[in-house]
């Protein structure tokens, strides 16, 4: 079976979702992070899996349901980071981010279903900012992601080709979209009903718009 790895932060304000100010304070994105985050913990919770790993820069808080092992990140960059995680593995793995909350086990089941890697090599979930949500290896290799550039919208391309220059063969996962601004906020809690992300989303965004609506005192 398969290894499920989520690599995360800490929700800590002024050190996560950054970007979704200042449509939102720190307070609030460190917020809407950790539901993001407790919201993809229940969905590797609920998959198929050998193990279920987090690989978080931080501490963990009440957000952590039972089940799933906590190991340190590495230092270095984010390339070296996911490396490393890959690297405690020794049979096939299926990484994801903490950005993803609208993610199921129904969207996860190709990677961690019982024929997973009967004929694939290798998974990869693409990000429509260019990057990538999900990577799956049925023989985790650090080098396939030393060196690639992390954060730029070449990134999913770049890995993408990595694999196949490998001469892996490669399954293709469902597009997602990457919560990093408060438009990805708004549109992926409108895809995600239901899920712990969208309801804080709801009440940030009200509270938000009710206080814009209060006449100014002189």
């Amino acid at each position: 079976m398969t290894t499920l790895l989520v690599i995360a932060k800490e929700p800590v304000p002024g050190r996560v979702k950054t970007r979704l100010t200042p449509a939102f304070t720190p307070a609030q994105a460190s917020l809407l992070a950790e539901a993001a985050l407790a919201d993809t913990l229940e969905a590797v919770a609920a998959a198929p899996a050998e193990r279920r790993v987090l690989v978080l820069d931080g501490r963990t808080g009440p957000w952590l349901p039972p089940g799933i092992e906590v190991v340190p990140q590495c230092s270095g960059g984010l390339d070296e980071r996911l490396a490393a995680a890959f690297a405690c593995c020794p049979g096939p793995a299926l990484l994801i981010g903490m950005d993803t909350p609208q993610v199921t086990p129904a969207l996860l089941a190709p990677a961690t279903g019982p024929d997973a890697w009967q004929e694939h090599d290798a998974w990869f979930g693409p990000a429509l900012d260019g990057g990538f949500w999900a990577l799956g290896l049925a023989a985790p290799d650090p080098a396939l992601l030393r060196g690639v550039p992390m954060s730029v919208s070449e990134t999913g391309a770049v890995q993408y080709g990595r694999l196949l220059a490998a001469g892996l063969r490669v399954g293709r996962l469902p597009r997602l979209r990457d919560v990093d601004t408060a438009e990805d906020a708004q549109l992926v809690a409108g895809e995600a009903a239901g899920t712990r992300f969208a309801a804080r989303y709801a009440r940030f965004a009200s509270a938000s718009a009710a206080s814009a609506s209060r006449p100014v005192r002189p």
